[in-house]
């Protein structure tokens, strides 16, 4: 029997009830420290396999983004919140992008 992972959504409330019509799991936030609380908790249930997280959110968030690097689960993409993009996001792609490649190809 396969194992179904969930995938959740982290942010401020106007930035993740879109994706709440796509089947994914929310969770609105109003602080770091409960986001940060949030990704722990779904990280120590391991059915979940992706975190989408705001990037306004993870630009305090250092310690959890690098407990949670190489980890398997949970794979946490960072994504631009209502405010727009930081570009904390693509440089995280770049940064693994370099990592498994060896060089920078974006």
């Amino acid at each position: 029997m396969a194992t179904t992972y969930r995938i959740a959504v982290i942010g401020d409330w106007e930035s993740v009830m879109g994706f709440r019509a796509l089947g994914l799991d929310t969770y609105p936030v109003t602080s770091v420290e409960e986001a940060r609380e949030r990704v722990r908790e779904l990280a120590r249930e391991d059915q979940c396999a992706v975190i989408y997280l705001t990037e306004q959110l993870a630009r305090d968030m250092g310690d959890v983004l690098a407990r949670y690097k190489d980890e398997l689960r949970p794979a946490i993409i960072l994504i631009p919140g209502r405010e727009g993009s930081l570009g904390i996001g693509r440089d995280s792609i770049q940064r693994a992008i370099e990592r498994a490649v060896g060089a920078d190809i974006l």
